[in-house]
């Protein structure tokens, strides 16, 4: 009898042991991970970061935000870059998207919050409440006040939803939960310039699509945009928990002192990770050769799957990767998962492919010969 609660629904199995982009389990049985534990480790279990891990270990892992701390300083400057960005950092992407939303509505003096139908922004009250899925908000009583939610990608539907009370507009670049559908280049070109003339705050929620995910180290990278707000997680740490919120500078006056905080945000053995995990993707070329695999990927995935009736659309941005099927998801994960490979679900009818953007040309062609299979 399981002392758990059964919130989650769990597989008969164990991992006890990774290599690189595989994961083992308690018998011993190798799998290649394609879901890099919900699009945490990004890297897969990379050398470079384990070391980062074991080395802060030794020194310390944890002091309070009551004292300077270089590993965070370090880890901002690396994520803004040569951008004029501020950091905040937590623990997870909700946490991360609830500080999003704290900054907008204080920054603005405003309360109106516009997210998207099936966007999925976390499950604390506030990300509960931007989250444009009924089914996350089912028995838990009334959301949060002064959230609308628009249609994805159309804009008029966003502009008859604007009011003077409107603070942010707040979205995903890829709705990853509700089945991998990107946006719209012209509607995010359309929407920040939109934002921009009528002084709202553009929020981009890069829990997922951040950190190398889409083969930038941003997804708002692809649509030459700079959001004034943008949260990251997931990633950020290669599956050491962390996150963060970046503002422009100009909102620094919102987040003074005692206006927010974190306990374990920051935390040095998390920013450890963050740093090593950064200072990976930020060589040179590395972006390069993600994008040149993941599109491999891709075009072996519709080369494999095109003539298969059972599969309806592959939708994806870098290894951000949607196969929308018309069969029984739980039934195609099992099958994957006993021949090797481990795959996700999202939304009613979409596998969902979160490999380590860190795949070699052998493992992405493995891959797909056992999704080829199991599809068949």
């Amino acid at each position: 009898m399981s002392k758990l609660f059964q919130n989650y629904k769990r597989a008969d199995i164990e991992f006890v042991q990774a290599e690189g982009n595989n994961l083992i389990d308690t018998d011993g049985k190798k799998y290649l991970d394609f879901s890099s534990g919900i699009g945490v480790t990004n890297l897969g279990f990379h050398p470079q970061v384990n070391a980062a891990l074991m080395k802060q270990a030794e020194k310390m892992w944890h002091q309070p935000n009551l004292y300077q701390n270089s590993l965070q300083e370090e880890v901002a400057t690396k994520l803004a870059g040569d951008k004029d960005y501020l950091a905040f950092f937590c623990n997870s992407g909700a946490e991360a998207n609830e500080a999003a939303i704290k900054i907008a509505r204080k920054a603005s003096g405003k309360q109106e919050i516009i997210t998207f139908i099936n966007s999925f922004h976390g499950r604390t009250f506030g990300s509960m409440s931007a989250t444009g899925q009924d089914k996350i908000k089912e028995g838990f009583g009334d959301v949060v006040p002064h959230f609308k939610y628009a249609t994805f990608n159309d804009l008029d539907s966003v502009k008859s939803l604007v009011t003077t009370d409107t603070a942010a507009i707040m979205l995903e670049l890829v709705q990853g939960e509700s089945g991998v559908k990107p946006a719209d280049a012209t509607f995010i070109t359309e929407l920040a310039t939109y934002c921009k003339d009528n002084g709202i705050f553009l929020i981009v929620d890069e829990v997922q699509t951040g950190m190398g995910r889409t083969g930038k180290l941003f997804a708002f990278e692809h649509y030459g945009i700079e959001p004034d707000i943008f949260t990251l997680a997931k990633g950020l740490a290669n599956g050491v928990p962390c996150g963060a919120m970046l503002a422009k500078s100009e909102l620094g006056h919102a987040f003074s002192y005692g206006s927010h905080g974190s306990t374990f945000g920051g935390n040095k053995l998390a920013m450890a990770a963050a740093s090593a995990t950064l200072d990976v993707m930020i060589e040179p070329d590395f972006f390069g050769s993600v994008a040149k695999h993941a599109q491999s990927l891709v075009s072996q995935l519709q080369s494999a799957l095109s003539n298969n009736q059972k599969v309806t659309e592959i939708r994806a941005l870098g290894y951000m990767i949607g196969i929308e099927t018309s069969e029984d998801l739980g039934q195609l994960v099992a099958e994957a998962r006993d021949k090797g490979l481990v795959v996700l679900t999202a939304g009613t009818n979409v596998i969902r492919l979160l490999p380590p953007i860190t795949l070699t040309e052998t493992e992405i062609s493995r891959g797909v010969e056992i999704l080829k299979s199991v599809f068949e």
